[in-house]
């Protein structure tokens, strides 16, 4: 009977258990940690921007040193979850801002009409973000930075309000879709073929007509797996998992994540192919640097630089980082913290 009586007890709390935890993992706070000083600032909120309701998180050692926009990439992929781990050197001679654009992450909402997304709505919200941030701080400019996909964004806000910003920096930069998916293809083909990898060939091969016709891109999986997208740290991205230990995201937010992502690039993919950067942005009327890893093949180094040459700005500086894929300032926090210091900070 006793041992009756303790196995019911297991069975009940074991029960409650597996009720109570996903329930703790869906409504747990979230916050981003403290950075000590007087006058620091490390924020986690959701602000209405545009409409809609944005999550932003701000961090730095001074709010009066230089303040730093990030446009995440993806479309879809917000760096909110795992940004603090990588931008500890920036924060203590800048002030960065990330924010999950509309649909994406947190600033995804179930119940909201997404219907009007786009390209240029996204525009308009980093603009009207801009403003609340540059009031926010007590800025007149900010340093505005965009990462693979958020170059789209972010190079079309520098060009239709030059004025709200100190320089235009893209990281990944996009340029010729098309152009860059087939140096995405064709190194991805290399790469099978000297590890004699004969599935991924064929298939990869297989896939060469419908990118060349602007159709598809090439499977990120793939570029992934070959070395095209991080090479010194792991691929951050869609990282479920990850994002559970981070502070700043809870189950909800993951499981936001995973939606906003799936919308976004059911949606904003194909403006990319139809629509890409050097047919409506060749002109700057601020300093523009492109930074690329040398073996970025999400967004091809080799088509950038094309893309680079034909700007018209009064100062541009194309960088390369030789270690680094898609993510060279976090797969070198280092050499892109002196960078941003070297070039910003008087």
């Amino acid at each position: 009977m006793k041992n009756k009586k303790k196995l019911m007890k297991f069975f009940i709390y074991t029960g409650l258990i597996i009720i109570v935890l996903p329930i703790i993992a869906l409504l747990y706070p979230t916050w981003t940690p403290d950075i000590k000083g007087e006058n620091s600032i490390s924020a986690l909120e959701q602000v209405k921007i545009n409409g809609s309701n944005h999550e932003i998180m701000i961090r730095g050692n001074d709010r009066n040193n230089p303040v730093v926009i990030f446009v995440h990439g993806g479309p879809g992929c917000p760096e909110i979850p795992y940004a603090n781990k990588y931008q500890n050197l920036l924060e203590s001679k800048f002030t960065v801002v990330n924010y999950d654009q509309r649909a994406s992450g947190k600033s995804y909402h179930f119940f909201e009409d997404y219907s009007n997304l786009s390209t240029d709505l996204l525009v308009k919200d980093l603009l009207n973000m801009t403003d609340y941030i540059s009031a926010r701080l007590g800025k007149k400019k900010v340093i505005l930075i965009g990462h693979s996909f958020g170059t789209y964004i972010a190079m079309e806000a520098a060009y239709k309000a030059p004025q709200k910003y100190e320089a235009y920096v893209g990281i990944g930069q996009m340029s010729d879709t098309a152009e860059s998916e087939i140096d995405s293809l064709n190194y991805c083909i290399k790469q099978a073929q000297n590890t004699a990898n004969t599935d991924d060939v064929l298939y990869l091969q297989g896939l060469t007509k419908e990118i060349k016709n602007d159709n598809m891109y090439t499977p990120r999986s793939y570029v992934i797996k070959y070395g095209g997208a991080s090479r010194l740290i792991d691929n951050p991205d869609n990282n479920s998992i990850n994002f559970l230990f981070s502070s700043e995201y809870n189950l909800l937010d993951v499981i936001r994540y995973n939606y906003g992502i799936s919308l976004c690039q059911k949606i904003l993919l194909k403006d990319l192919l139809k629509n890409p950067l050097p047919n409506r942005v060749t002109k700057l009327k601020l300093p523009c640097y492109f930074m690329m890893g040398k073996y970025d093949y999400m967004t091809s180094s080799s088509a950038a630089k094309k893309y680079f040459d034909i700007i018209k700005t009064d100062k541009k500086e194309f960088i390369v980082f030789e270690q680094s894929a898609h993510y060279p300032q976090f797969e070198e926090k280092k050499k892109f913290s002196k960078w941003m210091c070297d070039t910003f900070i008087k």
